[in-house]
């Protein structure tokens, strides 16, 4: 698990190990290893051009002594000091073994001092920086982006929240970041992990001076240890009955897709509910599904079998009915999935005292929203929900007192008590109707197999990434490629067991 600290919690573990080490000792190793990077990244070092982008905070420094570093072994350095304060010991360090220094302003900008380089080095603001870049910091980062050459971000692309991954005008946008200690929220969260490029992190000794994360982010390994596996004595009551809510006559292929989804990430069985129009088309679509005919007028009732854990509300409708059967749902005592139409239900003239029984509910119960969902939910802006994800989700994790799975471009898991969980396999790819109710299926038959909410979320999501990237091998695909798709990326993870 990839764990990620804010700027405060780094900027306090970093005073309590710079106590107890020489002075300058800390700076000299992030140095050291952004020296390593940016020379793995040149095809050779000697006769290489560097640009360094300098700002006057410590990031300044690490490049300028990593320049140094790299002027040391026959590359040619040029340094362009963007501010009124430089790091004087870096500085020295950059002349002494041959670098050149130059004082940047937006007047004497030119082209030239980065598209003839062989490599760029953004030092301009560090962690503590908020806010967008002003200038020359932002003239210097719109020539990097125009230049035709590898951009290496020191511990993180100038521009980019650090806590949020929120960018307010111009930022950095590098190929490489190499952060210190330990990773940045903003690193994993869009758009700030758009700009960040490929991540390598660099132990510089922070880690036993740091408190638990603020925010995980899974690798392959993490939802191998956490997915259920089939035992010899496995049935399929004992792998997990999820009651399926979802569909209508008008969305006939929210229910399939839902029902697919769950049936495809491995249930024990779906006992899915609904009109004879869209129990038809379920079962010709899935026949090894338990389907039973509901009047859409009278559908609180979750019988007939057990179930393990419902998924209500996609393709649903938001009659009064509907608002009669989430009702019903939320007041089961199994773990239950809310999704489109029953976040809309949250949110109408039914909405208090549904969310009342949701902040009530003792089992688990996850929220599913996307950004636009969300935002009607908290009565804010849509862009204001996904320029800032972490904040928006935690504000409605602790509003309805449940898991909220936000999702979109970057998707964010917010559960109380617990650090956030960032997926790190959402693709654009996703970004086409009915992704979202196969993802209600997947995260329906890992409730129902006895996964916790967060964690169910998070294994769901992760697998909802994989499916959709193994799909077509990248090419564009359409919601019912991911249900082939599933079990590739099932078995993909559980070799990285």
């Amino acid at each position: 698990m990839r764990s990620a600290h804010t700027a405060d919690t780094v900027r306090e573990a970093e005073r309590a190990l710079m106590a107890r080490l020489p002075e300058g000792a800390l700076m000299r190793r992030a140095a050291t290893a952004l020296a390593a990077e940016c020379a793995r990244l040149l095809p050779r070092v000697y006769g290489a051009r560097v640009v360094l982008m300098v700002g006057g905070g410590d990031n300044g420094g690490d490049a300028l002594y990593a320049g140094a570093a790299l002027a040391a072994r026959g590359a040619a350095v040029r340094a362009l000091i963007a501010g009124r304060r430089v790091h004087e010991g870096g500085i020295a360090a950059l002349r002494s073994a041959g670098g050149r220094v130059r004082w940047f302003t937006d007047a004497l900008a030119d082209e030239s001092d980065l598209f003839d380089a062989d490599l760029v080095v953004d030092g301009l603001v560090g962690i503590g920086g908020s806010g967008g870049l002003r200038r020359p910091h932002s003239t210097l980062a719109l020539l990097a982006a125009n230049a035709p050459v590898p951009v290496v971000a020191v511990d993180l692309p100038s521009g980019v929240d650090a806590d949020t991954g929120e960018v307010a005008g111009h930022a950095v946008r590098a190929d490489v970041t190499v952060t210190f200690g330990t990773h940045k929220p903003g690193l994993f969260v869009d758009p700030g992990a758009e700009r960040a490029g490929r991540v390598r992190l660099v132990d510089i000794g922070l880690t036993p001076e740091l408190p638990g994360p603020e925010l995980v982010s899974p690798r392959a390994a993490d939802i191998a240890s956490l997915l259920p596996v089939a035992g010899a004595e496995s049935d399929k009551y004992r792998r997990g009955v999820l009651a399926v809510r979802a569909g209508s006559d008008r969305y006939r292929g929210a229910a399939v897709l839902c029902v697919g989804g769950a049936l495809r990430t491995g249930v024990g069985m779906v006992r899915y509910g609904g009109g004879p129009a869209v129990v038809d088309q379920v079962l010709a679509r899935w026949p090894e599904t338990v389907a039973s005919l509901l009047d859409p007028q009278n559908s609180t009732d979750l019988s007939p079998g057990r179930v393990s854990a419902v998924v209500v509300g996609s393709g649903r409708g938001t009659h009064p009915a509907n608002a009669d059967e989430l009702r019903a749902v939320l007041d089961s005592d199994v773990p239950v999935l809310v999704d489109a139409d029953g976040l809309t239900l949250l949110t109408g003239q039914w909405g208090e005292p549904l969310c009342e029984l949701l902040r009530e509910r003792k089992a688990h119960t996850l929220l599913t929203p996307h950004a636009g969902e969300l935002a009607r939910m908290l009565g804010a802006d849509r862009g204001d929900v996904e320029a800032r994800r972490l904040e928006h989700a935690a504000r409605a994790r602790d509003r309805f007192g449940c898991t909220v799975l936000l999702k979109g471009s970057t998707t964010v898991i917010a559960h109380p008590g617990a650090p956030v969980v960032v997926n790190p396999t959402g693709t654009p790819l996703l970004a086409t109707a009915g992704t979202g109710d196969v993802l209600s299926g997947v995260v329906g038959a890992l409730l129902a197999a006895g996964l916790p909410a967060r964690e169910a979320a998070m294994c769901g999501a992760y697998l909802h990434g994989r499916a959709a990237s193994l799909a077509r091998d990248g090419a564009p695909i359409s919601a019912s490629d991911l249900l082939e798709a599933l079990p590739l990326a099932v078995a993909e993870v559980r070799r990285a067991a």
